[in-house]
């Protein structure tokens, strides 16, 4: 099929040059967004950001978000709308501790080939001591003793990812112990090393110096890498949360008192880490919360937190918490592995009275807790007041701070309202005092938000904790869909990211409900995922587009296989699919092969669609000839348990399915799918070849389509197919209707 040749005049030649931003370079590989060929009324609002893809010659212009900032205080961020805090100016180098001190040095004397000189010890196992002694620097005429160190210090000089030479001076004493630590000297960690592999964007956009980059936003506080020093002793696979990196997600589980255990918490572990999860919290309130803890940790490939005061409690009333049970706890769970403490010390007396007329109150398990405590002994936040010895015991261990949002609005009607940014502005004090004892900090936000206040408040603990990495549950923007709120949460969630957010909390079906199970945890994960992806495609973040175009070209070609190798979830989509027509062709069950504009799309010559190299459906008896139909597999035991618990089909449909025993829908219908397995006879596999690539005339094809996706069929012989040919489903099981209702 080819197209006409018609003129090209647009309707409306009005002069719309590209922005400096843009790129018309054919075929150039520099992740600019493109320049439209065609002129416009309406200038796209392009800011620089990178085309999140790299597949060339693509229609789109990429990213409207603004342009990638590595090393400063936007990294990828979106376009402010009015009234919008910009960004702190300060950073955690701002904060540094006593006896600590950094210059900026003149970068143009800088040796040839210099990265980094001085001598560090390290206090942490997993990083290596480091010594570089320097060479001769004219230049600055200094030797390498003067250079390194005097009487009461020591110093480092390195380059940053941006090229600043920097030197850092630090007590003679110190030995750093967290991955801040070590980026304030300089030193990239082999930790630092895997985040950059794990992240190759940071390579990209810093001309080849990932590892610095990353140990740049480190030194920012602008992310941070939860490492337990004892639990990379274990299975832990270094990954980093922080605005520079991609959105993350955290899986939520642990025993209650009436429900699960730690065989269950364990599979549930496994479960999130094979649905994506990048984090695991264990929120375990029951059961022998301590083996299960320890368990979690020992077989997590990815960093594990908690809330320690759930374990402070357990036999006791919360107003007998006092400090050495406090102190005891976080030590025990911290020589155990645990990555990151969710600490809620930012609830404080003064704030308890913007509380007072909420709908829902507290809703934060440690807020509320917190607060108990400074009513029954009309006292400050004993975490408050503890801030400093907690942080010392964190800096021991390496665990990072999740500061918990005690305060956090339950419902719409409490949101950004008094008390939430009070606490707020609290978190950002905390801050900055963790920041100064050695110790990285994420910051917890908001769980119920309407979805005009996200931007804001996105915006605004960027400014008041100077960057630190936001870490959000969910959040809902509404609150009147229970049972659904993976759902309701997973809007507000890429919203937030896109607007700041650096970690998503999932939120599963079972939220408000009751303790997730297996399938819950699934659902949750995969929600996120797609929030989480959603964002760092609209911030442009390069390379995060690729897996999207190549499923489009495999959609485009009709490769059905390869459409779900390329999915998320490649047992739901194959099930799904084949849960109407288990035969890969030109075609699906919601359109057929006449109304199939992405087949019509395919046979136009002149459109690319479907023509990309590699992508062409392999099919026919061999499974090698070029375009034609193949029989899809039987279905895996997963596949079968995903129609199961849909209700659609029958377990002997389903059954025939796994089996392959399902017969064509129509006697005239040549079947691809008939028998026992893929083979037929070539005369058989042609005519199915020739039916199902449409090159068969209405004479035909009539007697070789699936009768009721044809527009050759009248009226009448559809309704017979209908009645006499057609698999009739029994859909009472999905409305919840009993067998024997007599209504129906």
């Amino acid at each position: 099929m080819h197209l006409p040749e018609l003129p090209m005049t647009p309707t409306n030649p009005i002069d719309n040059s590209a922005p400096a931003a843009t790129c018309s370079k054919p075929n150039c590989g520099c992740g600019k967004p493109k320049a439209l060929e065609a002129p416009t009324a309406y200038p796209l609002p392009m800011h620089g950001a990178h085309n999140p893809g790299n597949t060339r010659n693509v229609t789109t212009p990429g990213s409207f978000a603004n342009a990638p900032d590595l090393g400063g205080p936007l990294m990828f961020s979106s376009p402010n709308t009015p009234g919008m805090p910009a960004p702190s100016t300060k950073t955690a180098w701002d904060f540094l501790p006593d006896g600590w001190s950094v210059t900026k040095l003149d970068a143009a004397s800088t040796p040839d080939n210099f990265a980094w000189m001085g001598r560090v010890a390290s206090g942490n196992p997993h990083v290596p001591t480091m010594e570089v002694a320097p060479a001769n620097d004219g230049a600055r005429g200094t030797s390498a003793c003067s250079c390194c160190k005097t009487d009461a210090s020591k110093k480092v000089e390195f380059l940053t990812a941006r090229g600043d030479r920097l030197s850092v001076s630090y007590p003679r004493a110190f030995v750093p112990v967290t991955q801040l630590e070590f980026a304030r000297l300089g030193i990239v960690t082999p930790q630092m090393r895997r985040v950059a592999e794990r992240e190759p964007h940071f390579d990209i956009l810093s001309s080849g110096k990932g590892p610095e980059a990353v140990r740049d936003e480190i030194a920012a506080g602008r992310l941070v890498i939860p490492a337990n020093i004892n639990h990379l002793s274990y299975k832990l696979d270094p990954m980093a949360i922080g605005r520079a990196s991609k959105t993350k997600v955290n899986a939520n589980m642990g025993a209650s008192p009436i429900s699960s255990g730690t065989h269950e918490e364990i599979e549930k572990l496994q479960w999130a880490e094979r649905w994506g999860a990048d984090t695991v919290m264990d929120l375990s309130t029951g059961g022998n919360i301590d083996d299960c803890r320890s368990a979690i940790v020992c077989n997590a490939t990815v960093p594990i937190g908690t809330v320690p005061i759930y374990s402070m409690i357990i036999g006791k009333k919360i107003e007998d918490l006092d400090w050495p049970t406090i102190e005891a706890s976080l030590h025990h769970q911290a020589k155990q592995g645990v990555d990151y403490f969710t600490i809620h010390a930012g609830v404080r007396r003064a704030h308890l009275k913007h509380v007072k007329n909420r709908l829902i109150g507290i809703v934060s398990r440690g807020g509320s807790l917190l607060a108990k405590w400074m009513l029954v002994h009309n006292q400050e936040n004993i975490m408050y007041t503890q801030w400093d010895a907690i942080c010392d015991i964190l800096r021991q261990y390496d665990v990072t701070f999740s500061i918990g949002d005690g305060l956090r609005p339950g419902g719409l009607a409490d949101a950004t309202d008094a008390a939430q940014i009070a606490e707020l502005e609290t978190l950002g004090e905390l801050t900055e005092r963790a920041w100064r004892r050695g110790v990285q900090v994420m910051i917890e936000g908001p769980g119920h938000v309407p979805f005009d206040q996200i931007e804001w408040n996105a915006k605004v603990q960027r400014a008041i904790c100077h960057g630190a990495p936001f870490y959000v549950l969910g959040p809902l923007v509404t609150d009147m869909f229970p049972g659904y709120d993976h759902i309701t949460s997973c809007i507000g969630a890429t919203s937030m990211a896109y607007h700041g957010a650096a970690m998503l909390c999932y939120v599963t079906p079972k939220e408000h409900l009751g303790l997730p199970k297996k399938d819950d945890v699934k659902q949750g994960c995969i929600a996120y995922k797609i929030a989480a992806h959603a964002a760092d495609v609209a911030l442009g973040i390069p390379g995060t587009r690729d897996r999207d175009d190549e499923l489009t070209k495999a959609r485009a070609a009709l490769n059905w296989e390869k459409h779900f190798e390329l999915s998320f979830d490649p047992d739901t989509a194959r099930a799904y699919h084949d849960e109407d027509l288990d035969v890969d062709t030109d075609f699906c069950a919601m359109c057929g092969h006449d109304w199939c504009s992405v087949r019509i799309s395919k046979e136009i010559v002149e459109f690319v669609s479907g023509k990309a190299e590699g992508f062409e459906r392999m099919g026919g008896k061999d499974g090698m000839t070029p375009g034609a139909a193949i029989k899809s597999a039987a279905l895996t035991p997963e596949q079968q348990e995903i129609l199961a618990k849909r209700g659609v089909l029958s377990p002997d449909e389903i059954h025939k399915l796994a089996s392959k025993t399902k017969r064509a829908m129509s006697k005239g219908a040549p079947s691809a799918s008939s028998g026992t397995n893929a083979a037929s006879s070539s005369a058989e596999s042609g005519k199915v070849a020739e039916w199902q690539s449409g090159k068969a005339d209405a004479a035909t094809a009539a007697p070789g389509k699936l009768s009721c996706h044809s527009d050759y069929v009248d009226p009448e012989t559809a309704k017979k197919v209908q009645a006499e040919k057609l698999v009739q489903i029994n859909l009472a099981p999905a409305f919840g209707i009993a067998k024997e209702d007599r209504v129906i």
